[in-house]
């Protein structure tokens, strides 16, 4: 129980969000952050009070895709879609709060639908009005929350292995965070880093070596944050809500995945009307990192049919 804690702790929805409409000028990129992860092409923008960092690729009268990632992770979760999308699209990324570059929430906003609310806080910050909407696991689970509530504001979802259902005990009340698991939070060990992102691929081969150095290095300073986040993070029971999804939605889902079982897709497929499942069979977790070719192919064929 506690290796799976561990591992749902590390990376317990990466996530993801896309967005995609015809763009105003983005605002004006703020100061820069003294990190080798900060690119030419990061800025901070306000949102709420936070200042978050953005990455934003693509041609500037494209349309817009933003790219959020889940728990414990970074913008950086998303590069091999990015590096695919940019040359139709405009693509807009995002360290979530309490994640990455953004580092802590001041506020300490980190309840499921404080993220589904950024959603929004960050789409008026960046003066987008209504795009398609995706993410990974938590980003999943706060994308279409997001999109039951604000559907007018969004015209497709694209979930990868999306949160939704109870998993690990969690239902409407939050599960206390383990003493190890908060302590492998606030340490991030590059060890135990390295074994739990491993274990969101199918075939760990599939890996970046780099990547686990990677969010190793990211998670610093950021694991009060984390803790904070597991102890407010609720998966009640989400039938209802899902029905109220009215837009289209396409979900992608490895049958590898050892974090969210596939089933909980299958159901969330049924559930949501119209929705479509593509499952991998030899794919885990992150899909769209470990195989991003074959996820973006389906994700192109799907967007070009519905918008």
């Amino acid at each position: 129980m506690r290796l799976i804690w561990i591992i749902v702790a590390l990376l317990v929805v990466a996530a993801g969000a896309a967005v995609f409409f015809l763009t105003r000028p983005a605002p004006e990129a703020g100061p820069a952050i003294d990190s080798p992860y900060w690119s030419e092409t990061d800025q901070l923008v306000d949102v709420g009070g936070r200042q978050v960092r953005v990455r934003i690729t693509g041609p500037r009268t494209a349309q817009p895709i933003v790219l959020v990632h889940g728990f414990s992770v970074s913008l950086e979760s998303w590069d091999a879609w990015a590096e695919g999308l940019e040359s139709d699209y405009r693509v807009i990324r995002m360290d979530l709060p309490g994640h990455g570059l953004t580092g802590p929430d001041p506020e300490a906003r980190y309840t499921v639908q404080d993220t589904a609310d950024f959603i929004g806080e960050m789409m008026d910050a960046m003066d987008i009005d209504h795009a398609v909407i995706g993410g990974n696991s938590l980003g999943g689970l706060a994308a279409w929350r997001f999109a039951a509530d604000h559907p007018e504001r969004v015209d497709a979802l694209v979930l990868v292995s999306p949160g939704g259902y109870s998993i690990n005990g969690v239902t409407e009340e939050p599960v206390a965070v383990p003493l190890p698991v908060a302590m492998y939070l606030r340490g991030a060990p590059e060890g135990l880093v390295r074994a739990g992102t491993a274990n969101l691929y199918g075939d760990a081969s599939r890996m970046d070596p780099s990547v686990p150095e990677r969010i190793t290095a990211l998670m610093a300073g950021n694991g009060d944050a984390f803790v904070e986040r597991l102890e407010v993070f609720t998966l009640p029971e989400p039938t209802a809500d899902l029905e109220r999804i009215s837009v289209p939605t396409l979900i992608l889902h490895g049958r590898m995945d050892r974090m969210i079982p596939v089933d909980h897709s299958e159901a969330m497929a049924e559930t949501i009307p119209g929705a479509r499942l593509i499952t991998y069979d030899d794919l885990g977790h992150v899909a769209h990192e470990e195989d991003p070719g074959r996820t973006l192919a389906d994700v192109r064929s799907f967007l070009d049919e519905v918008l």
